[in-house]
């Protein structure tokens, strides 16, 4: 007859002696878990988007773009055709259970009436009512603020006060205590979320310590550094800095500057550009880059740029290796393009997993309809 209580004690011998060798092997298996958010936002200004372009398989999150800021409400400006494209996001639930649904709320064009809508506690709840108000209509997940800048204006007749860094907190606060009533109400998950822009002076506008607490994601707009002020032809999405020219502005030193500011690495998310920033420089030296800009050009999204300019047409690619940033020259006519592409995708994606960050945000999907970076963003973080 078998002695179970020596039975169980030799059995407990052998998993201590085993612990060593199974728990690098349980730790590897938690760290390769590891879900990392991957943010997409989809455009609807322009009226009925094509869905079926947009993969639910490769994202977690999908952003709206976008909700206005009218008469101190979040406010649907193209509510026929925003009915339409919020149906067919929540249909791509079919395909991915997990896929979340926001609403962003401003961006560059509709946020000059975020200083009015959120300058005292009256119009802050009712500002916070009506934005989840809209998620509530259309069964959808949560809300993103994409006020471009608080403080500091923006785009051209936009209102903002010095308040607007008190405030901007506040707006936050009110937001999260709306959404935590609707989670009561309907026992789901909602989430808030912002944009903010990628580099200090939005942070010394802002008081982003405070405002961490109340947010799920902060997205790093992490792009669009080509309006330095500089005057020259400069990389608008780089991860580094560049040894040709002096920058104030690159994706590392704006994470460094915020987790500086008390944001958790862990609520931070790394934007990357789906579309090109294009100049003409007066001078071919280093192939454009650095160079003195004659006036800006228009170039498009990826999907453009690597099907008919990478290598073609008298293009040229280079990359910057110092600033893990690739670009186009062309020495006759002079035109710089500076981008995102699989090579600064995969830079960026190995930078989010080394720091610690939540993961990654794009804008915007149709600018790149073929998946080339998402397609580059998936293989690095979807969780296997």
């Amino acid at each position: 007859m078998i002695n179970l209580k020596l039975h169980k004690q030799i059995l407990a011998k052998a998993i201590l002696c085993l612990l060593p060798f199974l728990l690098p092997a349980i730790t590897l298996k938690a760290q390769k878990a590891t879900k990392y958010v991957i943010i997409g936002y989809v455009g609807g200004y322009k009226g009925v988007a094509n869905m079926e372009m947009v993969n639910p398989e490769k994202l977690t999150h999908i952003n709206y773009a976008f909700v206005n800021v009218k008469n101190n409400r979040a406010f649907l400006s193209h509510e026929k055709t925003d009915t339409i494209n919020f149906r067919n996001l929540v249909l791509l639930k079919k395909r991915n259970p997990a896929l979340k649904v926001l609403i962003s709320i401003g961006g560059w064009t509709w946020s000059g009436n975020f200083s009015d809508a959120v300058l005292t506690d009256t119009a802050r709840e009712a500002f916070s009512a009506s934005a989840v108000a809209i998620i509530k209509k259309y069964n959808l997940d949560g809300v993103d603020i994409d006020w471009e800048y608080p403080a500091m204006g923006g785009n051209t007749g936009n209102i903002y006060r010095k308040e607007d860094k008190e405030n901007y907190t506040l707006m936050f606060k009110s937001l999260r205590k709306h959404l935590d009533t609707l989670e009561k109400q309907t026992n789901k998950k909602l989430l808030l979320t912002t944009a903010v822009g990628g580099f200090k002076r939005f942070l010394e506008h802002t008081e982003m310590d405070k405002v961490q607490q109340y947010l799920d994601y902060i997205n790093l707009m992490t792009y669009d550094y080509f309006q330095d002020g500089s005057g020259i032809a400069v990389h608008h999405t780089n991860l580094y800095a560049s040894k040709q020219y002096q920058t104030e502005n690159y994706a590392d030193k704006a994470v460094s500057d915020y987790i500086a500011a008390g944001v958790p690495a862990s609520k931070l998310v790394l934007g990357v550009a789906f579309y090109g920033r294009s100049s003409k420089v007066l001078n071919i030296a280093q192939n454009g880059l650095g160079m003195k800009r004659a006036e800006y050009m228009h170039v498009g999204g990826y999907t453009l740029i690597k099907d008919s300019l990478l290598n073609r047409n008298g293009f040229k690619y280079y990359r910057d290796r110092n600033a893990d940033a690739p670009y186009l020259f062309n020495a006759t006519t002079k035109q710089f393009i500076s981008y995102d592409d699989e090579w600064s995708i995969k830079a960026k994606c190995h930078y989010l997993i080394k720091h610690k960050m939540a993961g990654v945000m794009f804008w915007e999907y149709a600018d790149d309809k073929k998946e080339y970076l998402l397609n580059e963003i998936d293989a690095r973080l979807k969780t296997k």
